[in-house]
């Protein structure tokens, strides 16, 4: 049997510009996924998928014939039909992968499908950890995206990436902010697709060259700010210079108006989680707002 876990993340920086080479913080977060592996002898996949609540969401069982997979049954086409693209990438960068036995398969999330801590890049991370392929280019192959996400699910500690001439700049950080008892995650109760919200960025970004050295000096402060009242100043900035590329109105702007605190989108605008910085404990507020996840920064970061 074998054994595979990759770490959830965040981005707490640089969304969307990262793509176009700005420089990001990302952070693991202490909820991932895992990926067991038992060799049978026939020659098939059987797989299952578990939730944060150890109840099963998908299954799915496919045919292995040599160079091809095909689906004898699943709960879930549209599923199976992801599953399938990704093996057939991971025979792309490894032709022996599945190629003489059959596996009985199960993954396990460590928190809810619709968080949006990457349900995806963990299963790619630890797809190409069991296949023995490199992860950012079954990423590639796959999902698309910059990468960040698979820097998250390897590492155990913060860490800075920046895309530059096709290269991965990763670098760990030591960002453990004193003030870190004041920040707290709240997720807005719908799900962003990030593919949606790529191509909405990329059919509106402008001003690109200037908004990157913005957030680039606003990233390396965020990573050496030592008070509050800083950090707050720093994701309001942050807030105006995405929202100004992007054409999109921040969420604080939009929903959260009377709100006494820093409020900055995580990810894709529009869904997911938000980090709030406030000197009191915002839960009350929030909840009266029909938010109900409210997570402090010590319980989702590593």
């Amino acid at each position: 049997m074998q054994n595979y876990n990759s770490h959830g993340k965040l981005l707490l920086t640089a969304e969307y510009v990262v793509l176009d080479g700005a420089k990001a913080l990302a952070i693991p977060t202490t909820f991932g996924q895992s990926l067991k592996v038992e060799k049978t002898e026939r020659n098939s996949i059987i797989w299952e998928s578990f939730d944060h609540d150890n109840k099963s969401w998908f299954n799915a069982t496919f045919f292995v014939d040599n160079e091809s997979f095909l689906v004898e049954k699943t709960s879930n086409p549209e599923v199976s039909d992801r599953l399938l693209q990704i093996f057939e990438a991971v025979k792309q960068l490894n032709p022996s992968f599945l190629k003489t036995t059959g596996y009985t398969i199960s993954t396990r999330l460590e928190f809810p499908k619709n968080w949006g801590l990457g349900t995806s890049s963990t299963l790619i991370n630890n797809i190409a950890n069991w296949a023995k392929v490199d992860a950012y280019k079954l990423l590639e192959l796959t999902f698309g995206g910059s990468g960040y996400d698979i820097a998250c699910a390897q590492h155990d500690n913060p860490l800075t990436y920046q895309l530059t001439d096709k290269q991965r700049l990763i670098k760990t950080v030591n960002f453990n902010p004193s003030f870190k008892d004041n920040l707290y995650f709240v997720y807005l109760n719908k799900k962003q697709n990030s593919r949606d919200g790529i191509a909405h960025y990329k059919a509106n970004r402008t001003n690109l060259d200037e908004t990157i050295i913005g957030i680039n000096h606003i990233t390396n402060q965020i990573i050496n700010c030592e008070t509050l009242d800083n950090f707050e100043s720093l994701l309001t900035a942050h807030e105006q210079l995405i929202a100004k590329v992007t054409n999109q109105t921040p969420k604080k702007d939009q929903f959260f108006k009377d709100f006494k605190g820093s409020i900055k989108s995580l990810g894709a605008w529009g869904g997911d989680f938000i980090l709030v910085a406030s000197k009191s404990n915002p839960t009350d507020y929030f909840n009266s707002k029909g938010l109900s996840t409210i997570i402090a920064y010590k319980d989702m970061i590593i």
